[in-house]
């Protein structure tokens, strides 16, 4: 463990314990500055020149503190935020820390409700000096892709669900967006995944597809229906003929592919396709 150079507003800092007051303990980083760690967070462990992990803030009066808690996102970082309270100025998002986070209305799409959950990074405010979170992360985008091409395997987080699919960070630095038709298994808000670049628009956007394209579809499709089946004790109850949503949810396919599976397998004499479902051969 190294003692951090410098205190970092919205960062785990590693600092030396410097004194002890009736208030708390004040941490000293390498550079001679410090910060209170208020009482309630102090440990018999906190002993003089010991060096802790701790997350720094803004208390309610925007003065510097220090908590050994650690918040639901850091600086920079991405999260599910719940609403807490909401004032005619902004929203009040639980944190995990003794101070809630705040969003101003200005950095809102639509207005919060008390219960909501919102998707926002965490970022600092230069006109209040504090960090605040937004909803509006377009700003954070870069535009020009310089260093992707078609069929490129990226890193996706999934930011939010709109009527044509799922918007995604793509390597931290792009945005892009996987179509519901090109989805064929469960997504979330917050899911990191893999995915490939199907287009790469003039905007900069980028479309995105969860299947690595070329691949062979009716194998991998064929190997998923094969381990439900041995899951589920060899027999399941769906066949040609099943709802293409029931196939989706319960397989993660697509129906053509489902069909295009079960076919693979039979021809491979694994499984007997009847009315009453699928079954796994001795």
């Amino acid at each position: 463990m190294k003692q951090s150079e410098y205190l970092e507003l919205g960062y785990i800092n590693t600092l030396r314990v410097d004194r002890h007051t009736p208030h708390g303990v004040f941490l000293m980083a390498h550079d001679g500055r410090d910060v209170l760690l208020p009482q309630s967070y102090v440990t018999e462990a906190m002993v003089e020149d010991s060096l802790i992990d701790v997350f720094l803030y803004t208390d309610s009066e925007d003065r510097l503190i220090a908590t050994t808690l650690t918040p639901t996102a850091m600086l920079d970082e991405y999260a599910i935020f719940e609403v807490v309270d909401t004032a005619p100025f902004g929203a009040f998002m639980k944190w995990g820390l003794a101070k809630d986070l705040f969003v101003p209305n200005m950095f809102q799409k639509t207005p919060f409700k008390v219960g909501e959950k919102r998707f926002l990074k965490v970022i600092y405010d230069d006109r209040t000096h504090r960090l605040v979170g937004t909803e509006k992360l377009g700003e954070f985008f870069q535009r020009r892709v310089r260093d992707l091409k078609v069929n490129d395997e990226v890193k996706i987080l999934v930011i939010s669900e709109t009527p044509l699919g799922f918007k995604c960070i793509v390597n931290g630095k792009y945005e892009g967006l996987i179509y519901h038709t090109e989805i064929f298994e469960s997504i979330n808000l917050c899911d990191e995944k893999s995915a490939y670049v199907k287009t790469i628009r003039k905007d900069g956007n980028i479309d995105l597809v969860l299947r690595k394209p070329g691949s062979k579809k009716s194998g991998g499709s064929a190997e998923k229906v094969l381990e439900l089946l041995q899951e589920n004790k060899g027999i399941m109850p769906y066949n040609y003929k099943s709802d293409a949503e029931l196939i989706k949810d319960v397989f993660g396919l697509s129906k053509k592919d489902f069909k295009r599976a079960l076919t693979t397998l039979v021809d491979d004499e694994k499984i007997d396709v009847k009315d009453s479902g699928i079954y796994l051969r001795d």
